[in-house]
């Protein structure tokens, strides 16, 4: 059995009694889910009926028209959100103290309120300045929505930008000022391009939130999807009951359909960054145009000495050892008992006897 730091592998009272855990908790929400289904159908929300309202092509005109408004809401607050959490990223880590500390609290101030009040409170601001406000007011709900996601997306946006710009190396920082750039041109060509980068998935899980929280528009009776959804569900009567059951769960799986589709876009952009290719790419070296010829003949390869190569070796240098004296010995005429010549062709010797040594 293996273990890790912060958990112990269980051992077999454990496992088995982890499974009764599993069977009993999987009974019990089985459970709550049949009585649920029980009791909608003693309420008569399951019948065809109160299901058949969604083949009605004004009920789909409502679904639709209420979608579109969700979406061009999430798509202004998305875009703005972004922008203000980059200026407010940016301001917070400005030199200026005045600058950091007006951004600092902005951010702090806007993530304390919560996002319920702030739309409140400029849907109320807008209504009683619409006539100085002129279009804006014409669509008094809707601008309010928007403004306070950005406003609270974008204080969210810019603690990530943040996060980011902190986490870059700071010896690329340290090289950007040694090249001479200012601190606007690292901040740009440097710490924002690998920030944003880095933080993406957040940035986008960020986002999803954003499209969430667009639900909020049916307080101030903005006609987004819950509005819409609301005003179905209150107004049409089946079977002397309201669908609000029927209705609820389309809608909400609408939700759940965008949502997952942002979280799959945040997976697969988290993926091709990891699979980017990064660096300079160098160029393959190309061949030489004419192949130098150093050795005309080829070399054989080395091989390592054995002990009977050595043996051999040293045989074959003390044959040439003895072979060089003998050849030297022999041209001083003293080993080989000739005499030595003297450039012309050699006489024999005569017999002379032998001198007498008495005399």
């Amino acid at each position: 059995m293996s273990a890790s730091v912060l958990y112990d592998a269980p051992g077999p009272k454990a496992r088995l009694r982890n499974r009764i855990y599993t069977v009993i908790g999987s009974l019990a929400v089985l459970g709550l889910i049949v009585f649920a289904i029980f009791r909608l159908h003693d309420k008569g929300q399951l019948e065809p009926e109160v299901w058949d309202i969604f083949n009605n092509a004004g009920v789909r005109n409502k679904i639709r028209d209420g979608l579109l408004s969700t979406l061009k809401v999430f798509a202004l607050a998305g875009v703005l959100s972004l922008a203000l959490g980059l200026l407010l990223s940016v301001g917070r880590l400005s030199d200026h103290r005045a600058i950091r500390w007006f951004a600092t609290g902005f951010i702090e101030l806007f993530r304390a309120v919560p996002l319920l009040i702030t739309i409140y409170a400029l849907w109320v601001l807008i209504l009683t300045y619409q006539n100085d406000l002129g279009v804006i007011g014409e669509n008094s709900s809707f601008w309010a929505l928007v403004i306070g996601l950005t406003v609270y997306n974008g204080c969210v946006q810019a603690e990530v930008f943040r996060a980011g710009v902190n986490a870059v190396p700071r010896g690329q920082v340290e090289a950007g000022y040694a090249l001479g750039l200012r601190k606007s041109q690292v901040m740009i060509t440097l710490q924002m391009p690998q920030a944003i980068r880095a933080m993406l998935p957040t940035v986008i899980s960020q986002l999803v939130v954003t499209l969430k929280d667009t639900s909020l528009g049916y307080i101030i009776t903005y006609d987004e999807l819950l509005f819409a959804a609301r005003t179905m569900a209150n107004n049409i009567i089946v079977n002397g009951e309201n669908p609000i059951t029927p209705v609820v769960i389309v809608v909400g799986a609408i939700y759940i359909v965008m949502c997952l589709a942002l979280s799959s876009l945040a997976t697969w952009i988290e993926r091709r960054g990891s699979r980017a290719k990064t660096g300079i790419r160098v160029a393959a070296a190309a061949e030489p145009a004419e192949a130098p010829q150093v050795l005309d003949k080829p070399v054989s390869p080395v091989v390592p000495p054995t002990a009977d190569s050595v043996a051999v070796a040293e045989e074959s240098a003390s044959t040439e050892r003895a072979t060089s004296a003998e050849g030297t010995t022999s041209t001083d005429g003293t080993a080989d008992g000739t005499a030595p010549t003297d450039g012309g062709a050699s006489e024999p010797p005569e017999d002379t006897p032998p001198p007498d040594l008495k005399k």
